[in-house]
């Protein structure tokens, strides 16, 4: 069957829903990896409930034509990017939330609903779902469950992966399963959940989750920074906190690029050269006081510390952190990684990073999550295309990062920027198990085709 009967299949069953403009099918080409498919989809479906994902699947299924889910196209890794003779499939237009219920502290939303609104919906019933990525204004709920989010307040309220109870899924074929639990325990059968959270679309299309809350008991925080003198310091500094037992919300490390690209961005006063920054958050009942515990233990590691006096001050120096994409964007073409390593080990991977810089001539500004010891290296570069020597620069990133201990991503998933890579984490034999039971999923492997296990 040709794409104009697949088009015409979709037209019939869902109507002006099915976007066929130059423009739709453009723009799902792409995320914001700054990778794009090399061709245009077929067309771009606009689900608006779960009957229209269900449709455009057996359609998809009984003709053979591969499916791309897409969210807010707001991924790291071409996971979402749609191409040649594939259909687009968006779940952004189904954004409820369906239920919220603060006796069992769960709520069941559809995929298509933004962070920042599922929090706004929460806080009336003083809720709120932990998950905290730096894109939370922008990406969605069902997008962080396909690549297994992290973001700033991980390390103290866990990934997304914990924050989940269950996930509602359709199958290749337009079967809909629902998979998980409303309960806090259950270990009937295996743990799909856990397997549909992270598969970056290639098992199913997720149409619905029940999330696991948590009250706002945490609403009083504190805000400190610790400047050093250069970036290992820094990161000796985060090991010693980790080390000490405190437990910071948040503890994101900056290096001197990363932070001077920042404040050119902001038009703030530049940071001192080659300085880099610590800026940690406390939260809870004893916010206070474990901030100046935390603040001791930086001290005493070599940094200065202040800790912010006001609110807005505390605002200024998170805009500051969630500011790092804009201004990286003003550098030129950013390739964006995600390597985590032990925490102890974050010293010896910016060693890793700099030995990097100057094998290949090049300079990396470096943000990194220093509470879970997830780094985002970002190699800049000009032009569209990902040059050899910067793929050749990365490779030598994550094969440091696999010696260390660490993985190959932290939050972002695989995608197609690291589907090469996949195989030398997990071995062979895991790399193939982990491929076969994708196909007992999808038997003839029209979702996601080319994404994570093609190498």
């Amino acid at each position: 069957m040709t794409g104009v009967d697949v088009v015409r299949l979709l037209r019939e069953r869902l109507g002006d829903r099915v976007d066929t403009s130059p423009g739709a099918r453009d723009l799902a080409r792409a995320d914001k990896s700054g990778h794009a498919a090399g061709g245009a989809p077929l067309a771009v479906v606009h689900a608006a409930s779960v009957a229209d994902v269900q449709e455009t699947l057996r359609i998809a299924h009984a003709t053979g034509t591969p499916v791309v889910t897409r969210g807010a196209g707001t991924g790291l890794a071409g996971g979402a990017n749609a191409g040649t003779g594939e259909i687009a499939l968006s779940v952004r237009r189904m954004d409820r939330v369906l239920e919220v219920r603060p006796d069992d502290l769960l709520a069941v939303v559809e995929p298509g609903i933004l962070n920042a609104d599922l929090d706004a919906a929460l806080e009336p019933y003083g809720l709120w779902w932990p998950p905290d990525p730096a894109s939370r204004e922008i990406s969605t709920v069902g997008g962080n469950i396909a690549t297994g989010a992290g973001g700033l307040l991980c390390a103290k309220y866990g990934v997304v992966r914990d924050a989940v109870l269950a996930v509602d899924i359709v199958l290749a074929d337009g079967r809909l399963l629902h998979l998980g639990h409303r309960t806090v325990k259950g270990v009937t059968g295996l743990d799909l959940t856990s397997l549909v959270i992270g598969s970056e679309g290639t098992l199913g299309v997720i149409v619905g989750a029940t999330l696991k809350l948590r009250r706002r008991s945490t609403a009083h925080t504190r805000t400190l920074t610790a400047v050093f003198p250069d970036v290992r310091a820094a990161a000796r500094g985060s090991s010693a906190v980790t080390a000490s037992g405190a437990q910071p919300a948040i503890m994101e490390l900056m290096d001197a690029l990363s932070l001077a690209a920042v404040h050119r961005l902001l038009q703030l006063p530049a940071p001192a050269a080659e300085a880099a920054q610590l800026t940690v958050q406390t939260d809870g009942p004893g916010a206070d006081a474990e901030a100046e515990q935390i603040a001791a233990v930086l001290t005493a590691a070599g940094g200065t510390v202040r800790l912010a006096e006001s609110e807005a001050e505390a605002a200024l120096l998170w805009r500051i952190r969630r500011s790092m994409h804009p201004a990286m964007e003003t550098l030129g073409t950013t390739l964006i990684e995600d390597v985590s390593v032990p925490r102890s080990r974050l010293p010896e991977m910016f060693d890793e990073i700099a030995r990097i810089e100057r094998a290949y001539g090049i300079r990396i500004p470096t943000v990194c999550h220093a509470g879970d010891g997830n780094l985002h290296p970002n190699f800049v570069f000009a032009g569209p295309e990902v040059p050899p020597e910067i793929w050749e620069a990365a490779d030598e990133l994550f094969r440091a990062a696999l010696r260390l201990g660490g993985t190959l991503t932290g939050e972002h998933g695989v995608g197609v920027l690291k589907r090469r890579w996949l195989a030398d984490e997990l071995g062979d034999d895991q790399w193939q198990l982990q491929r076969d039971i994708a196909r007992v999923f999808d038997p003839t492997g029209i979702l996601n085709p080319g994404k994570v296990f093609d190498r």
